[in-house]
Formats: structure tokens, sequence, C-alpha cells
């Protein structure tokens, strides 16, 4: 069923962290509802609005990674493509800031 995908772990890390975001998020606003609120985003927004704009962000970030690793490797003269766990850790640090200041 799933394989059309390559299920390295680093993937199926990203996608069990989403899972349990949303999860998570879901229990969070059960329990206590969310008000609108101005962070460095342009616009108002609720807990799962920076949610969604910080998974985007975060899909956007690995995927950028994915298509510049070879560059990378190629300007810092590296033996090897820089690993994944590199972009995984910089777009939860991104996601974060986001839910925490947006």
């Amino acid at each position: 069923m799933f394989d059309w995908m390559v299920w390295t772990t680093p993937v199926a890390v990203f996608f069990t962290c989403i899972v349990l975001m949303l999860a998570g998020m879901t229990v969070w606003e059960i329990k206590s509802p969310t008000t609108l609120r101005k962070g460095f985003l342009p616009i108002a927004t609720t807990r799962g609005d920076r949610l969604f704009i910080g998974l985007l962000s975060a899909a956007y970030i690995n995927l950028a990674f994915i298509g510049l690793a070879g560059k990378f490797a190629e300007m810092f003269s590296l033996e090897a493509e820089p690993s994944i766990w590199v972009s995984f850790v910089a777009s939860m640090f991104f996601l974060a800031f986001v839910m925490r200041k947006g």
C-alpha cells in the first residue's frame, strides 16, 4: 500500500510528528478553545491557523533542503550530502517559532 513512497527513518519521524501534533492540538482545542491573536504574522490567527502555516513552512523547508543538498555539498566541499535530519530540526524549530510568536 505504501510502496510508492520511500519510508526512510527521517520521513517516518516527520510524519509521526505531524500526526502527534494534530492529535495534541485537537485535545488542546477541546480542553481550551482558542481565540484570535496577532503576532508577527500579518493576520490575526488561532492556534490551528498557526499550526497549518507552520506545517506548510516545515514542508517547504524540507523540500528546499532536499533540492539544495547537492549544492550545499558542492559549496562546502563535503564528501556527501548533508543529512536530512538538519532540515527536520530546522523545520521543527521554525514550526515552534510560528506557534509561539506567530
